[in-house]
């Protein structure tokens, strides 16, 4: 997935909005007024941030340890840091950020 792709599928949901609060090179994804993506503009590979279910933030990053990491710069216990790659398919991404989106869109 390149960033364009992710950029479109997060403005694809309902009620989503992006803004830059943390400066330029960083984009967030918010829904009725709560984040649920961050991802860096700059990153290579693209590396981002979905928020995720504790539970299952410890078994994703079991089950792919080099492409789902604790959440950088955030709350460990229910943030993930996705690292595009090999490893992770196109759907695994999407689900990991539908996830995360409907945890906050309530």
């Amino acid at each position: 997935m390149y960033l364009d792709e992710l950029v479109e599928f997060c403005l694809s949901l309902p009620d989503v909005e992006e803004t830059q609060p943390f400066g330029p090179e960083h984009v967030v994804y918010k829904t009725k007024g709560k984040m649920f993506l961050l991802v860096g503009l700059e990153d290579s590979p693209i590396r981002f941030n979905v928020k995720c279910n504790p539970e299952l933030a410890i078994q994703l990053r079991e089950e792919f340890p080099l492409a789902v990491l604790p959440g950088f710069h955030m709350n460990k216990k229910h943030w993930n840091t996705i690292v595009v790659g090999p490893e992770l398919s196109r759907k695994q991404i999407e689900t990991f950020i539908l996830h995360s989106y409907h945890l906050v869109h309530k």
